[in-house]
């Protein structure tokens, strides 16, 4: 049997509610940088796809949000309950205040696994965290209400409802590499290499909770991404997969900056495998204009002002644009496929064409 590679976290995928809203929370009281604007590469309708992450845009801090006003998602378990950023040991008066200030619906500081952690609330109803972790030295990014010393350093790792715990369990190990390193009540712990912050998952035990919605919807989570590293990596996952009997995993997708499987994890939680391709997300925008501008994958750049047309006007907030660089500076132009696909043998699936129907308007 092949051996799981999985390192840690790559990224994390919610579905939010209106667009601007959610750059409002996510840069000014989550305080991350907005560093990719683009669409969701699915689907007959355009949404915008929209990327955050810490100062160095790091694998393992990438929240990645889908703004879905068409239909709502049903929270449940089988789903992504809260998803945790891991900050500096002492900053919890700091990020009470600060929410309190916002006015932000907020748990108050709580405990779990000995580390002191404060959840609240994502204005279309999802749940985030500051979780304390010492350990984490990788840079935050900052705004004028945000220092460098509390600022959001990246995921810790999310926290997943499953109404059944075992064969989760089984799933994480056998498939994904981790191991069981602890359980706090309901909560049971699972990390992988070193542990610590973007390389643990957290297993909430909801026996009596009622299924979440799995499809796309407004106040819901939608997946989680683990990094894998290369394109023969995911191949080899793909296989492993089989091996255990997970015959649902979808083919390798090309999601422009990296490419990806899925499997649907025995308690319903949507798993991704990632590779990240050579460029990153500085593919196609200079690395100090990330975020400013929308961006499309090549094979989309045809449509763009009919895909303009579709979407909600979004205006990036001044304290997440680098110092001296103006709105919608950056620009786009086709990309020869990866070096990772190319060196690897692998080809992964894209997209080439699309019909759009609409945009993201609730559905009628």
């Amino acid at each position: 049997m092949s051996t799981p590679i999985i390192s840690g976290l790559h990224h994390i995928t919610l579905c939010a509610n209106g667009a601007q809203e959610d750059v409002d929370f996510i840069t000014q009281v989550l305080g991350l940088r907005l560093i990719k604007q683009t669409v969701l590469f699915d689907g007959r309708y355009a949404h915008y796809h929209l990327y955050y992450a810490n100062a160095n845009a790091e694998v393992g801090s990438v929240l990645t949000t889908f703004p879905y006003r068409r239909v709502p998602g049903r929270p449940g378990s089988g789903q992504i309950s809260a998803t945790a950023y891991a900050v500096s040991k002492g900053t919890m008066p700091f990020w009470k205040e600060h929410l309190n200030r916002h006015e932000i619906e907020n748990s108050g500081i709580q405990e779990r696994f000995g580390q002191q952690f404060i959840r609240f609330t994502h204005p279309s109803g999802l749940l985030l965290e500051v979780i304390e972790d010492p350990n984490d030295t990788r840079a935050g990014w900052t705004t004028d209400e945000i220092s460098p010393d509390v600022s959001a350093r990246g995921f810790h790792g999310p926290v997943l409802s499953v109404r059944e715990v075992e064969e989760e369990e089984r799933f994480f190990i056998e498939a994904l590499g981790f191991r069981k390193t602890g359980v706090d009540g309901p909560y049971h712990r699972f990390e992988v290499g070193n542990g610590g912050a973007a390389r643990t998952l957290v297993l909430l035990h909801e026996p009596d909770r009622r299924a979440g919605s799995w499809g796309f919807g407004a106040g819901t989570g939608h997946h989680l991404a683990l990094d894998i590293g290369t394109d023969d990596a995911l191949a080899e996952q793909k296989n492993l997969y089989e091996e255990l009997g997970y015959t649902d995993c979808s083919e390798i997708k090309d999601r422009n900056y990296f490419h990806s499987i899925y499997v649907r994890s025995p308690g319903g939680i949507l798993t991704e495998c990632a590779a990240t391709v050579p460029e990153g997300f500085a593919k196609d925008e200079p690395f100090d204009q990330l975020g400013m501008a929308l961006l499309l994958p090549p094979w989309f750049e045809d449509r763009r002002q009919e895909i303009i047309a579709m979407l909600e006007p979004i205006v990036v907030p001044e304290a997440n644009r680098p110092a001296g660089v103006p709105s919608g500076a950056a620009s786009s132009s086709p990309q020869a496929p990866s070096a990772s696909a190319a060196s690897s043998g692998v080809t992964p699936s894209r997209r080439t064409s699309a019909t759009f129907i609409g945009g993201d308007g609730p559905s009628r």
